[in-house]
């Protein structure tokens, strides 16, 4: 894991490591087809999040979610937009 200031608009393997992305990605591997979001809506969302402000490491300041585990769900809620996705 990288140490000092935390990165800003970066996702998991930019903020922590190889260790962290693969975590995550195994994470959204086991999700139940049936909630998990198509590939397109997907990279739509994570495309939102890296524009968003409130993205801190990967994380979101709003929340304190890992955007990738929350923009993987097919049925999701942005707290910084206050909307459903």
């Amino acid at each position: 894991m990288k140490y000092g200031k935390p990165c800003a608009r970066c996702l998991s393997k930019e903020a922590g490591g190889e260790e962290l992305a693969e975590l995550i990605a195994a994470r959204i591997a086991g999700m139940p087809p049936d909630i998990r979001a198509d590939e397109a809506l997907y990279q739509k969302r994570l495309a939102a999040c890296l524009a968003c402000e409130d993205l801190i490491g990967g994380m979101c300041a709003k929340c304190g979610c890992y955007v990738e585990l929350r923009a993987a769900r097919r049925h999701g809620y942005c707290p910084a937009a206050r909307r459903m996705w």
